[in-house]
């Protein structure tokens, strides 16, 4: 096999692989990409901007009900799955063919077929080989099963929802992180007899317990049946084609066609050659990295959800910023890890940056909070009066805030600037001395007392 050169072969073409190739070959290296899927990776094609345009759809339906009390009258809404899904598709190719591109237009070569290393420095991918300087392993996560029978055979995961056919009349969903909130939510709002089933007493467990409880309560007003601390023993086919899961415990099986386990994800790291040539792999297969993204193989790197430290699309991109800053002199600051702001895309939206209330009293045991819960300007006038609620986490004595939290509309779109003034270690008197911006939400921030 004819061997060529590359200073950079990128395994995956996810954000973060994409970013690290894009940086590299405009500071002068020789790389190369392969990618057997279509380009984006999970974000991109089966995660958050296909799970963003159907938390919109979803959200539609109570926007459309909310206008009759500011006056708009209509007739019956109607939703209609298959021209989502067809609109979905069209506006993910276009992504791909953008990311495509901006590869081809850095320089970046692309090969469309799946890579594995072949030895010390060297790659093969669509029948040929390279011989690099240094590897990039991005190759993402993908949705695990638990091991309890049937769910291997009768549950579906969240790639299978972005190809439906038709939505089902019932659907459980089996978690309580971001995945499974953010679907049972949107199915509830397209109409689907949506239940969220989890072994534990509460969702988001690493979220502060204020957005916790506000999420329950928002889930249940949406319509969603919650089946808290219910451990699933087993699914079954149904005869008419559904799901049947039954329960430890004894408790009354429940029936529904669709079942989908949203219980976690694991590194996408089988078939790559990693264990062959020596790489140190975690128990789950995420490749075990050091502060400068190297594995323990010289010339070896890893970068965003396959090396399983905070699973973010934002996070896999400033990684693979990091890592071209290192490697090749470009910008790329450091990730810091404790302060990643985050949105869940539930209904209402959740959004939070820095240390929730439980975790900064374990650091700052004399640590302030406090909170707001109160029914947005949005909704004065309809009939559904959703509540929003926001939160600070602060040292002693109005000092540095260590973590700010929303449920609320536009709550991603309102924590990013927030983000900014925690980064730059904004106290609680600095929120305090902030001229609000009114009527909004956003001053609620710099109105606590």
């Amino acid at each position: 096999m004819a061997m060529e050169e590359a200073d950079l072969f990128v395994i995956g073409g996810g954000s973060g692989g994409v970013r690290a190739a894009r940086m590299a070959a405009g500071a002068g290296a020789k790389v190369v990409l392969a990618e057997a899927g279509a380009l984006g990776g999970t974000c991109v094609n089966l995660g958050c901007v296909p799970k963003k345009l159907f938390s919109y759809a979803a959200a539609f339906g109570g926007d459309i009900a909310d206008a009759a009390g500011y006056g708009w009258r209509t007739g019956p809404a109607e939703f209609d799955w298959p021209t989502l899904k067809r609109a979905k598709d069209e506006e993910i190719a276009r992504l791909n063919g953008i990311y495509a591109a901006n590869l081809e237009r850095a320089g970046v070569k692309i090969v469309r077929a799946k890579a594995r290393l072949a030895g010390p420095g060297q790659v093969e991918a669509g029948g040929k080989a390279w011989a690099c300087k240094d590897v990039l392993v991005a190759t993402g996560g993908r949705p695990a099963k638990p091991p309890i029978p049937g769910y291997a055979e009768h549950a579906a995961v969240s790639d299978d929802l972005f190809g439906l056919e038709r939505l089902p009349a019932t659907a459980a969903v089996a978690g309580a992180g971001y995945i499974a909130v953010e679907f049972a939510c949107i199915l509830a709002g397209l109409g689907v007899a949506t239940t969220l089933v989890h072994r534990g007493p509460t969702v988001l467990k690493n979220f502060d317990v204020s957005i916790q409880e506000a999420l329950l309560a928002a889930m249940r007003e949406l319509g969603v049946t919650l089946l808290l601390e219910r451990e699933v023993a087993a699914l079954r086919p149904r005869p008419d084609g559904g799901v049947a899961a039954s329960f430890a415990g004894g408790a009354p099986d429940l029936e529904v066609e669709l079942f989908v386990a949203a219980t976690g994800r694991r590194p996408n790291t089988e078939g790559l050659g990693l264990e062959e040539a020596g790489v140190e792999l975690k128990p789950n297969g995420a490749v075990v990295v050091n502060d400068e993204y190297a594995s323990s193989v010289p010339g070896v790197h890893a970068v965003g959800d396959v090396i399983d430290r905070v699973a973010l699309t934002p996070v896999a991109i400033a990684e693979a910023m990091r890592f071209c800053a290192l490697k090749y002199g470009s910008y790329g600051p450091p990730v810091d890890y404790d302060l990643i702001p985050t949105a869940v895309f539930t209904h209402p939206n959740i959004s939070t940056v820095g240390l929730s209330e439980q975790e900064a009293r374990k650091r700052f045991p004399d640590c302030e909070t406090c909170m707001s819960e109160f029914t947005p300007m949005r909704f004065a006038l309809s009939a559904h009066k959703e509540k929003a609620l926001v939160k600070l986490v602060f040292e002693k004595n109005k000092g540095r805030v260590l973590g700010a939290h929303m449920v609320g509309p536009d709550a991603g779109e309102l924590m990013q600037g927030i983000a900014v003034a925690l980064a730059k270690g904004a106290t609680k008197e600095d929120f305090d001395a902030m001229v609000g911006i009114h009527p909004t939400t956003a001053e609620e921030f710099v109105s606590l007392r």
